[in-house]
């Protein structure tokens, strides 16, 4: 993923030092000295929407191998969406031994590694049978609608109060989270229905399913993280909730043990001759690092301060924050309250506001395939900065509706401001800016529910490409946009887990020391005045309000 090469940071004495008190010359000479000779390698699993990787990480953070593979997307119906777990599972497999060996050309000494970190797509669930180890029907995807009515329904029995669970788990009734893809198994999958009557119904999201599989069928767990986004766990305990799992119809015996992001979940087997071939029988690899996909880049990011935070630009974008080791207040503004990470059994659980935004690459792929504004994406920057401005086009992007602040889901696409001048250059600039003022919503919004001003924004994601998007970005929000030199930051939250568990590395304190002496990274800060990005946010709002409600009319 190739993008303008980055320049090496000057490092934030000032912002790191208060929090990270090391004596940096010592961690760098005689810690990690020790480590690299020792050549530690944590493996990550990172099982995505679309394809699975194995990817193998060094002590330095550095991406060593890497082997993926994709797998089939099923649409029984329209607005369904469905994985094979077994095919999940199997590419798992395959990505594993496929990287292994590719590192083995490399390291002729390599024995073994450290341990194994998973990070996965959220609320995507699985049900299988305990005793017959049969997978009973296809996953759910987490994006899947087939749930509308049973959510409409369960809103309805609420006297319409969407948010009347969100006390508990910090999540409105919504298709997107888990309950609602169990409780329709239950309702319509006769296996399931038998599974549970029996007491062997099993149902997990896909690193529960992993874990079972990757241990011989022996471990029965999730993390916190993936636990929080079911509708199903107490924010305060981070157990799972008797009252909701009764609300929802959702047996507690049939849910997976909670941990931490970071300890011993179990070793792999390598009954699986497959495994076998590359491991080896003689040296168990530990799983000893669990973690949701967006929150696997909050933790590769080095979001570990409270009021830090992480966007993620892809087909939309994913905002998570740092609101420190109590469970903030229910939001004003329609965020999601969920677990960041919690970094060992004993360690405190720090949580999160997350905000999604639909029209960040989605955007930009419309102007390319259905308006054929240009042909390649790294065109769009470059005819973006062709002009000065927007020449007063302001682009809302709501093709299917505006998500946080907003939510609002009869809103639709608008461009406005266009005149005879009006340009396929502006049009395309309007969009990114379009970008970039919604993830700012998004931020504002944190900051009011949260009472936490920020200091700087981290990012990752395909568009941070864009270094027009990235100026634009940090101009209004009048604060820093920190662009890794490492863009892996999903699958580097996962091994960075698993990692300190396994005492590769031996706090969050090291990691970020390390990580500002030794990494490069972009920072870009914004040049635009107070003045001219509260006018721009006026105009902004002005143009929101266009948009919303247009689908009604």
């Amino acid at each position: 993923m190739g993008f303008v090469p980055l320049l090496r940071c000057l490092l934030d004495a000032a912002h790191r030092t208060q929090h990270f008190k090391i004596d940096s010359n010592h961690f760098r000479h005689h810690h990690w000295h020790h480590t690299m000779t020792s050549r530690a390698y944590i493996g990550s699993i990172d099982q995505g929407t679309t394809s699975s990787r194995f990817i193998v990480f060094n002590e330095k953070m550095e991406i060593v191998v890497q082997h993926q593979i994709e797998h089939k997307q099923m649409t029984p119906k329209p607005g369904w969406l469905e994985h094979d777990p077994q095919e999940i599972f199997e590419n798992v497999c395959v990505c594993i031994v496929e990287a292994i060996k590719k590192l083995r050309v490399l390291d002729a000494s390599f024995k073994t590694l450290a341990g194994v970190g998973i990070t996965n797509q959220r609320e995507t669930t699985v049900a299988w049978d305990r005793d017959t180890k049969n997978v009973l029907c296809n996953a759910i995807v987490w994006s899947d609608v087939r749930t509308s009515a049973i959510v409409e329904r369960t809103i309805r029995e609420h006297n319409d109060d969407a948010r009347f669970a969100a006390a508990i788990c910090g999540l409105p009734v919504s298709t997107y989270f888990s309950a609602m893809k169990m409780k329709w198994m239950l309702e319509n999958v006769d296996d399931v229905r038998h599974a549970a009557t029996k007491g062997t119904l099993c149902f997990g999201t896909i690193d529960a399913w992993l874990i079972w599989k990757l241990t011989g069928e022996k471990v029965f767990a999730t993390d916190v993280t993936n636990a929080s986004r079911t509708m199903l766990m107490n924010l305060k305990t981070l157990s799972w909730d008797e009252g909701l799992c009764k609300e929802f119809g959702i047996p507690m015996k049939a849910l997976p043990d909670i941990r931490s992001s970071s300890e011993h979940y179990g070793t792999i087997s390598t009954q699986e001759d497959l495994l076998a071939t590359v491991l080896g029988r003689e040296r168990p690899v530990p799983i000893c690092g669990c973690i949701g996909d967006q929150q696997g880049a909050l933790v590769g990011n080095m979001c570990f301060q409270a009021g830090e935070a992480k966007n993620t630009y892809g087909t939309g974008c994913f905002l998570l924050a740092n609101v420190g080791p109590t469970v903030p207040r229910a939001s004003g503004n329609g965020l999601l309250t969920t677990v960041g990470y919690q970094l060992g059994r004993n360690a405190p659980c720090m949580y999160a506001l997350e905000g999604s935004i639909a029209g960040a690459g989605s955007c930009v792929q419309w102007m390319r395939d259905r308006l054929q504004l240009f042909k390649q994406y790294n065109e769009f920057d470059g005819l973006a900065r062709s002009v000065l401005d927007t020449g007063g086009v302001t682009f809302v992007p709501a093709f299917s509706g505006l998500l946080a602040p907003h939510w609002d889901p009869e809103a639709r696409g608008t461009i406005l401001g266009m005149t005879l001048q009006t340009s396929k250059a502006h049009v395309v600039r309007a969009a990114l800016e379009a970008i970039a003022l919604q993830v700012a919503d998004v931020v504002h919004a944190v900051e009011s529910d949260s009472s936490i001003a920020f200091t700087v924004l981290k990012v990752d994601g395909g568009l941070v490409r864009s270094s027009l998007l990235m100026e634009l970005q940090s101009n209004y929000l009048g604060i820093p946009v920190q662009i890794p030199s490492m863009l892996e930051t999903t699958a580097l939250g996962a091994a960075v887990c698993a990692g300190l568990a396994a005492q590769v590395w031996r706090s969050t304190d090291e990691l970020v020391a390390y990580r500002n002496c030794h990494s490069s990274s972009q920072t870009v800060a914004p040049l635009l005045s107070k003045d001219e990005r509260n006018a721009k946010r006026r105009e902004w709002k002005r143009a929101i309000a266009k948009a919303k409600g247009w689908a009604k009319l």
